[in-house]
């Protein structure tokens, strides 16, 4: 794409949408979380969900109530969900991958929930054991029930970008995945580069596709920045008209099922980078950056935050 050509990408002037919001979607807790090596203590994953709900973002991914045999760090989503505090005003999304997880979830006293598919054959039947279909007919059973009880239920699907087993992922297989998933009682849809190989460029096919079958308003974008694309690529869908972001502070995480998988894009590179294009995210980013910095703290690890580990000497971390 030259520099020299207006596209779609480059279109929206930084000025005309000032006003306009992003909603972060924080998933540290849960996807961040779970590949973490070090076994996180239930009152330290509590604290951080109470920590992050205090920096203004609107939604944070709790926990997952998935079998502890296939992913040990959610073992204890129970006793997360009972014990953290909810604040008006934010909401505490957890994945389920199938009813039963459904079922505990709601015993639990959640008010919504996520499902995820992958746009790959291969990666479906090494993340949650079943074909695409066959995940997709789980999920309706779960969507059923969601109906029923007033839970809202976000869709997530997988290796939009490209898989670790398949390679190129075709965009119009991811769209109709996310289609589907919207067709059965998804709210949103969540396009995840689950292994970070995606370009601006393969981000604008794909929008190119999603957009014949789902409205942007309606998708949020789930990027990892294994090959240092994820700030690109969330530019890239924001510039498109998606309004919506998956994030993790301090960069925490990846995916247990996907080799090279490296941690999700930073909450506060996000917010630093919204910010300086002129939209709103409703975040206190000094906030957010000493979040980041304790949780790192507590894992033993650096800190996968540029815009984190800039401001630390400013904020006096």
């Amino acid at each position: 794409m030259s520099f020299l050509r207006a596209s779609k990408l480059t279109r929206r002037s930084y000025s005309t949408v000032s006003r306009e919001f992003v909603k972060l979607v924080e998933v540290g807790p849960r996807d961040g979380l779970q590949n973490e090596a070090l076994n996180v203590p239930t009152p330290t994953k509590v604290a951080l969900i109470n920590a992050l709900s205090a920096t203004g973002l609107a939604v944070v991914e709790a926990t997952s109530f998935v079998s502890p045999k296939w992913v040990p760090q959610m073992g204890d989503s129970s006793q997360v969900f009972a014990q953290i505090d909810k604040k008006k005003g934010v909401s505490y999304p957890v994945l389920t991958p199938n009813l039963k997880g459904f079922e505990a979830a709601v015993a639990a006293g959640v008010k919504e929930v996520a499902v995820f598919g992958a746009a790959s054959e291969a990666f479906s039947k090494k993340n949650i054991n079943v074909s695409i279909q066959e995940s997709l007919a789980r999920f309706e059973s779960v969507l059923q029930a969601a109906q029923k009880q007033n839970i809202s239920v976000r869709g997530y699907v997988s290796c939009v970008l490209g898989c670790p087993y398949e390679g190129k992922v075709d965009p119009v297989k991811a769209a109709e995945v996310a289609k589907t998933l919207l067709d059965m009682g998804c709210y949103e849809i969540s396009l995840g580069d689950t292994i970070g190989v995606g370009t601006p460029g393969s981000m604008e096919k794909l929008l190119d596709e999603i957009e014949k079958v789902i409205p942007l308003h309606q998708v949020a974008v789930h990027c990892h920045d294994t090959y240092g694309q994820a700030l690109a690529n969330i530019h890239a869908a924001v510039q498109r008209g998606v309004r919506v972001v998956d994030s993790s502070v301090a960069g925490l995480g990846g995916c247990p099922y996907a080799d090279g998988a490296s941690g999700n894009v930073s909450t506060e590179d996000v917010v630093y980078m919204l910010n300086g294009m002129g939209y709103e995210t409703g975040v206190n980013l000094p906030e957010l950056v000493k979040v980041g910095h304790w949780i790192s703290g507590e894992m033993k690890r650096p800190n996968g935050s540029r815009v984190g580990n800039a401001m630390k000497k400013k904020l006096g971390l």
